[in-house]
């Protein structure tokens, strides 16, 4: 008979206890006014220039300094009032006025080590101004100047050191008035107290809704770029859906053209009846991966169309539906008339629908004109529509902001070149070229 034994082991330093929310939120508190006032607390931190212009849109000369002019300002009215307050003027009058002026001045280059000069100089003045009558433990221009302190460097820092700067102000406040200002009836630690946390709500409240207002911005920015991505990718979707059924039905003539060849031929040769095999063996192999590979892009309830792809031989159709919407528009054709690629007429025929389409929301009632140019290099095409004839009757329709990038990725699918944008008379204007090799146009045309 056995017996067994169970042990329990312990780390050797003991099981560590979880820590209360408390402690964890004392130490969290204590890290912060550590990192806030303690660590580099002279770090030399210059206040930046403002970006101002001025009327005529262009950055004034002096202007961006003006916060700094202000700060400037504030310290020599502490000043001022620092030496009004002590009698004669001595030695001692000059340190008071110097010492309200010191800790003011310091924020532009050190901030937080301004907040400990101001109390450092707090201290001094109120040891001097002690004989003199002055308020306990701040004199008047110690007042100013602490408040003044405050107020600078919570704008320049960030809300919780506002608070621990308050906060160790009322500490500084009870302990002077606690320990040494037994023999001064008159304190002003209640109206400093008040005035800063007024002060410093305020600026709390302002930087809070900066950094609102710069959220808000930042997401309009990044739903606006995702508004365009998601419109480039529907465009770039569509025209691969027309693609598809364009070179779907190319592959498909090329397999039943190399399936059919060889009975055209009174006995055909191995060598030719096997190379028209090998032909259609490919391009049904084509045609498959082709539609595996690009039938992603199709819609779910996405369906062929029955009728071929359009061509510039429908404009005329087009136009002549446009025209009972309301539109008035004209078409002229230069140069030899010739059938390109049917790539480069279907992209033609969607990019002149499109900015007839885009006339029709932003200017309707407006004439509009369709210049088709068939040049030796390519084809050229230019829509321009005249401004409304009674701005007001009709109000334009937004449109969903489709079409210019529509119409630019179709071009740059085609390597063509493309402008857009608004004429003298307060129309708008869109001129496409297209690029067609000669040897291309002409085995599209045979």
């Amino acid at each position: 008979m056995t017996e067994t034994t169970h042990t329990q082991t312990t780390p050797a330093g003991g099981a560590e206890r979880p820590r209360s929310p408390e402690r964890e939120f004392a130490g969290d508190a204590l890290r912060g006014l550590r990192q806030d006032l303690f660590d580099d607390a002279f770090a030399y931190r210059p206040l930046p220039r403002t970006r101002s212009v001025g009327r005529s849109g262009r950055p004034t000369r002096y202007s961006g300094w003006t916060p700094h002019a202000v700060v400037v300002g504030l310290g020599g009215l502490a000043m001022l009032i620092g030496l009004a307050a002590t009698s004669g003027s001595g030695p001692v009058s000059l340190l008071c006025g110097l010492l309200a002026l010191g800790p003011v001045l310091l924020t532009l280059v050190r901030p937080v080590g301004a907040f400990w000069f101001s109390l450092a100089a707090t201290t001094v003045l109120s040891v001097i101004g002690g004989a003199t009558g002055m308020d306990w433990p701040w004199g008047p221009g110690s007042f100013v100047s602490h408040l003044v302190v405050l107020t600078v460097v919570a704008i320049r820092t960030r809300p919780r050191t506002a608070a621990w700067m308050w906060v160790l102000t009322a500490v500084y406040g009870f302990l002077t008035d606690t320990l040494l200002g037994w023999s001064h009836y008159d304190t002003d630690v209640a109206p400093m107290l008040i005035l800063s946390a007024l002060i410093l709500l305020a600026v709390t409240v302002r930087h809070i809704r900066r950094q609102a207002q710069r959220e808000v911005t930042e997401e309009r920015t990044v739903t606006a770029a995702e508004r365009s991505r998601r419109t480039l990718l529907e465009e770039r979707t569509t025209i691969a859906r027309e693609l598809h059924d364009v070179v779907a039905h190319h592959m498909s003539v090329v397999a039943i053209q190399a399936e059919a060849a060889p009975y055209r031929v009174e006995n055909p040769p191995e060598e030719l009846e096997k190379a028209f095999a090998t032909i259609r063996e490919n391009a049904v192999a084509a045609l498959t991966e082709l539609r595996r590979v690009l039938g992603v892009v199709r819609a779910e309830d996405y369906e062929a169309p029955d009728a071929p792809q359009p061509t510039l031989a429908d404009l005329d159709r087009l136009l002549a539906n446009v025209r009972e919407t309301g539109l008035d528009v004209e078409k002229a054709v230069t140069g030899a008339v010739r059938e390109l690629p049917q790539g480069v007429e279907l992209s033609a025929y969607r990019i002149v629908q499109e900015a007839l389409s885009n006339a029709l929301r932003h200017a309707p009632g407006a004439g509009a004109r369709v210049e088709i140019g068939y040049v030796l290099g390519g084809l050229g095409l230019r829509v321009v529509n005249g401004p409304p004839p009674a701005p007001g009757l009709v109000k334009p329709s937004p449109g969903a902001g489709h079409g210019i990038t529509g119409m630019r990725e179709r071009v740059t699918m085609l390597s063509g070149e493309m402008t857009a944008g608004p004429t003298a008379d307060g129309g708008y204007e869109v001129t496409v070229f297209l690029p067609v090799p000669a040897d291309i146009a002409i085995e599209g045309g045979a």
